[in-house]
């Protein structure tokens, strides 16, 4: 089975990339949905931030404050690894379990989907690494109007990550996301097509146009 990690920054368009793939047939594990199921109300991870973090980053009913922990974490990045030193093993343990799951079914590939791929280590885990790149401009204007931030703000969350630049650098694979849906599913279609064959990606992929709505 082959393994794909797929990657970006804030505001880069990965999520867009990674629902076009379920879209094609693709296997996507998501690591960004993985933390959320680790940090519910009362599981252990939620538990060992809030002992690390203070009990103002949880809400009264027991779930995690994001923006109260956001404040805190992408202003101070000795905190940001700190609460990365929480969450990442956890996180890890869940994908291999996902992947070895995959490998099981005889799934010919999979893709991980999961925005700290490279500061975390899994670009040496996986077979190649695609990067979902726009130009910084672009993802600031991206991110202030989707979160409402200030520029400040946005750049301190843009800064909290490894440059798409850089990234972009060590891909395998680039997903230019600069222009149109359009242009943007027909390279991810010839993508994974590449990875996973003709028959698996070719049936999926007229489904996907079909109900595009132009």
């Amino acid at each position: 089975m082959r393994i794909v990690g797929l990657t970006g920054s804030i505001a880069s368009g990965k999520s867009t990339v990674s629902a076009i793939l379920r879209e094609l047939g693709a296997p996507v594990i998501d690591a960004d949905a993985i933390v959320h199921d680790l940090q519910r109300p009362g599981t252990p991870v939620t538990e060992a931030i809030a002992r690390e973090f203070g009990p103002a980053v949880l809400r009264p009913d027991g779930s995690l404050d994001r923006a109260a922990l956001g404040r805190i974490v992408f202003s101070d990045p000795a905190r940001r690894r700190a609460l990365e030193a929480i969450v990442h093993p956890a996180v890890r343990a869940e994908i291999e379990r996902q992947v070895e799951a995959l490998r099981r079914e005889g799934r010919a590939a999979v893709v991980l989907d999961i925005p700290l791929l490279f500061e975390t280590g899994w670009d040496k885990r996986v077979d190649e690494v695609w990067v979902v790149y726009v130009d910084e401009t672009t993802q600031r204007a991206r991110l202030m109007g989707r979160d409402g931030l200030s520029p400040a703000e946005a750049e301190a969350r843009i800064a909290a990550q490894m440059s798409l630049e850089e990234k972009m650098r060590r891909a395998d694979r680039v997903i230019d996301n600069r222009g149109d849906l359009a242009r943007t599913r027909a390279q991810v279609l010839a993508a994974w097509q590449a990875v996973a064959g003709g028959a698996e990606g070719a049936r999926p992929s007229d489904e996907a146009h079909s109900g595009e709505g132009g």
